[in-house]
C-alpha cells in the first residue's frame, strides 16, 4: 500500500539518486552537463569574453582562434558569447513551459482521475483530439496567431505538453483513489481538496518528475525549431535555433563553425535532459533498472 509523502521519503529518494548516479557513467555525465547548463544560464553575462550583440565587420567569418574561441558569424559577432548567452533564454523557455504544463496538467489530471464522470470523459476526449494533431505544427499555429515573442513561445510549448501530464496524472490517480490510505483519510474527515493535495498528488510526483525531465529536452527542441523557422524568438536575440538558422547558410561555403557550435550546444542539452530522465526513473522506480 502506498504511503503519504514525507520528508524521510524525499531524503531516501535523494540518496537513491546519488546511488544511481555513482553507478552509471552516462548518468554522471548527464548530471554534470545539467549543472553546467544551469551555471551557464545563471552567469552567462558575466562569463562571455565579448558582447554577444556587438558587430565587428572587419572580423566577419573569422575561424576559431585564441581571440574568438568559436569563431565569428557573418557580422563579426563572437559565436562563443552568443551560444553561451543563448543558454539562459533557452533554459528559461524550457523550464517555464515545462513548469506551467506540469503544474496545470497535473492538477487537471488529478481532479479528473479522482472524480471521474462526464467531465472526465469529455476532457479526456478533448485531450485525445489535441494529441492527434502534430504538436509542433500546433505550436507553430499558436505562435503565428499570438505573435513571435518569448512569452508566446513559452505558452505554446506549455500547451502542447499539457496532454502528457493530464493523461499521466489521471491514470495514476485513477489507480490510487480507492486505496486504503485514501479511504482512511476520507473516513477520518479529510475533504476532497485535502485528499487530492496531501495524499494523492505527492504520491504521483515520481512519474511526473520523470516526464518533466524528458519534456525539458522536447521544449528546447521546440523553441529552437520555432526560431529556426523564423516563428520563435526574433533576431538579433541570441537563441540556439536562430544561431543554427544563421549558420546553416554558410555550410556549403566552408564556414562550418557558425553552424557547428550552436548545433552541438542544442544536441548536448537535449541529450542531457534525456539521460537525466533515465537517471531519475531509475532512482524513483528501482524496478525499471536494467
Amino acid at each position: 500500500m502506498a504511503m503519504p509523502y514525507s520528508p524521510f521519503r524525499l531524503r531516501d529518494r535523494l540518496s537513491m539518486l546519488g546511488y544511481v548516479l555513482s553507478g552509471n557513467r552516462l548518468h554522471q555525465i548527464a548530471f554534470g552537463l545539467f549543472v553546467l547548463l544551469i551555471l551557464a544560464a545563471l552567469f552567462a553575462p558575466l562569463l562571455v569574453p565579448h558582447d554577444p550583440l556587438a558587430t565587428h565587420p572587419q572580423d566577419a567569418l573569422t575561424p576559431p582562434s585564441a581571440t574568438y574561441w568559436f569563431g565569428t558569424d557573418q557580422l563579426g559577432r563572437d559565436v562563443f558569447s552568443r551560444v553561451l548567452v543563448a543558454t539562459r533564454l533557452d533554459m528559461l523557455i524550457a523550464f517555464g513551459a515545462v513548469g506551467l504544463s506540469c503544474v496545470a496538467g497535473s492538477l487537471i489530471g488529478v481532479v479528473l482521475g479522482y472524480f471521474g464522470g462526464l467531465v472526465d470523459t469529455v476532457t479526456s476526449r478533448f485531450v485525445d483530439v489535441l494529441m492527434a494533431f502534430p504538436l509542433f505544427v500546433l505550436a507553430m499555429a499558436m505562435v503565428a496567431a499570438l505573435g513571435n515573442s518569448v512569452m508566446n513561445v513559452i505558452y505554446a510549448t506549455a500547451i502542447i505538453n499539457l496532454p502528457f501530464y493530464i493523461r499521466l496524472a489521471r491514470a495514476e490517480v485513477s489507480v490510487r483513489r480507492h486505496l486504503g490510505y485514501v479511504e482512511a483519510a476520507r473516513v477520518g474527515g479529510s475533504g476532497h481538496a485535502r485528499i487530492l493535495l496531501v495524499f494523492l498528488l505527492p504520491n504521483i510526483l515520481s512519474p511526473l518528475v520523470v516526464q518533466a525531465s524528458v519534456n525539458l529536452g522536447w521544449a528546447v527542441l521546440n523553441a529552437a525549431g520555432l526560431s529556426f523557422l523564423g516563428m520563435g524568438v526574433r533576431p538579433p536575440t541570441p537563441e540556439w535555433g536562430i544561431l543554427v538558422a544563421e549558420g546553416a547558410r554558410f555550410i556549403t561555403s566552408g564556414q562550418w563553425w557558425v553552424f557547428l557550435f550552436p548545433s552541438l550546444a542544442l544536441m548536448l542539452a537535449v541529450l542531457c535532459f534525456n539521460l537525466l530522465g533515465d537517471a531519475l526513473r531509475d532512482s524513483l522506480d528501482p524496478r525499471s533498472r536494467t
